[in-house]
């Protein structure tokens, strides 16, 4: 769509829908940003807005939201909204900001979706290819928005871009170079009408305008992910942890193979991963194979899974006080991020649990809670329900903030324990997003 002196209508005003209005200036079409927030909650972009001469309305959504010949929506705003179900009733365009930059990307997009290992996937691929010679940038639901790089990027330059399933949701002819689909468990079934297929669907988008030019890999443990795989044009590509692939990556007698119809290749030891677990191996199996199929050397791909520490909110160690370890897990916004999580730890675990709930179904962490955890301090507006489940099983607490959490820990976790951020939900209830949800643990835990 050619955009300029087009009005285009942003629906949602913090990341994305910042980078989206930003982009659409300056290619010269004329952008409103419209969001049902307050003041209050924006105050960074209504600052942003005002310096750059660009029209907002915040505490609802008016009628000028109609008037434009693009709507870009923001992956928070729900598909079922008034403002976007009025807006597909006069048959308005509607796109996600994911679609909108692609359209002006000239280099190699390598779009990385999945339940779980998002992030720590696509840092990591940004990383190797770097530490490979390739310039890469990061951005999607890690750090800047698609649009505020997309300009940035040369022909021979890749965007490692992490894709949540909203983001694909309004994809009409998104088409990565590489499309990957790390697992698919269920998540965001408040969203998704507590119906997996339809969460399904919503991840299978990532490929579903890719052709004989493209890539697909997708993880060939996970059986969600694979039984779609049939009767793609892509050229596809797995990666797993229990078997031998024909094309892709896989672990053998504690070494990582590439393989390619036929041919086969040692890369290097598991071992050579710094950040530990088999979720990021798995993970790491991903990068792997993107990286070989892009004919990157063995040694510089070992090099850079050696110096890759990880990522922010993840089960990030902030410090250790008094003989006690404090851990930010603020990405967990699902039950499966738990689990992995709990998994990580043998000491026993302080949980801090809760926020906006997704539709979570508690009994799949039940036995690893009564096994690993001596209390849970449940806070945000999944609190009740958090408490409900488990007081039955561990002391359960309702806190009014992450403040309070961490303080009652403090008084309470003994000397070889751990206290663990990791709420299995959303975070708007509370703060802007999980990142900020995170810097706040943090703090708290740094004020000790």
């Amino acid at each position: 769509m050619e955009i300029k002196g087009k009005k285009i209508s942003i629906i949602g005003a913090v990341r994305s829908g910042i980078g989206a209005a930003r982009l659409s200036k300056k290619l010269g079409a004329v952008p409103f940003v419209s969001d049902s927030g307050s003041e209050e909650k924006l105050k960074t972009s209504i600052a942003l807005f005002e310096s750059e001469g660009i029209d907002f309305e915040l505490g609802g959504h008016s009628e000028r939201v109609y008037e434009c010949d693009l709507i870009i929506t923001s992956p928070g705003v729900p598909t079922d909204s008034v403002v976007l179900k009025n807006a597909a009733a006069r048959k308005i365009k509607i796109i996600s900001e994911v679609e909108f930059a692609s359209w002006f990307c000239k280099g190699g997009i390598i779009a990385i979706t999945g339940t779980n290992g998002k992030t720590t996937t696509t840092a990591l691929m940004n990383h190797t290819l770097n530490e490979c010679g390739i310039k890469s940038y990061s951005a999607g639901n890690i750090g800047n928005a698609f649009s505020d790089i997309v300009l940035d990027v040369k022909e021979d330059q890749f965007v490692a871009l992490e894709t949540s399933s909203f983001q694909l949701d309004f994809t009409e002819k998104f088409k990565p170079f590489f499309s990957i689909i790390l697992n698919i468990t269920p998540d965001h079934m408040d969203r998704y009408e507590n119906k997996l297929e339809k969460y399904i669907a919503s991840k299978i988008k990532i490929t579903a305008y890719q052709d004989e030019s493209n890539f697909f890999l997708f993880n060939a443990d996970d059986i969600n992910t694979s039984r779609t795989m049939q009767n793609r044009r892509v050229q596809k590509l797995s990666f797993s942890l229990t078997k031998e692939v024909p094309a892709g990556a896989f672990v053998r007698n504690g070494k990582m193979f590439f393989a390619w119809f036929g041919a086969l290749e040692e890369v290097c030891p598991v071992t050579d991963l710094f950040i530990k677990g088999e979720h990021n191996v798995a993970n790491a199996l991903a990068v792997l194979a993107v990286a070989k199929t892009l004919n990157l050397p063995n040694l510089k791909i070992r090099g850079a899974f050696q110096s890759f520490h990880g990522v922010e909110h993840r089960i990030e160690f902030v410090r250790e006080l008094n003989g006690v370890e404090y851990y930010n897990d603020s990405k967990a916004t699902n039950v499966d991020s738990v689990v992995v999580a709990l998994k990580s730890f043998e000491k026993p675990i302080y949980l801090i649990l809760g926020g906006k709930d997704k539709g979570n179904d508690y009994s799949q962490i039940e036995s690893l809670i009564s096994r690993h955890v001596k209390k849970i301090y449940a806070i945000g507006v999944s609190a009740e329900k958090v408490k409900s489940f488990f007081e039955s099983i561990v002391e359960t607490e309702i806190k009014n903030s992450l403040e309070e959490c961490v303080e009652s820990a403090m008084l309470q976790a003994l000397p070889g324990s751990v206290v663990l951020l990791s709420p299995a939900c959303a975070s708007f209830d509370m703060f802007t997003d999980y990142e900020h949800r995170g810097r706040v643990f943090k703090k708290a835990v740094n004020n000790l």
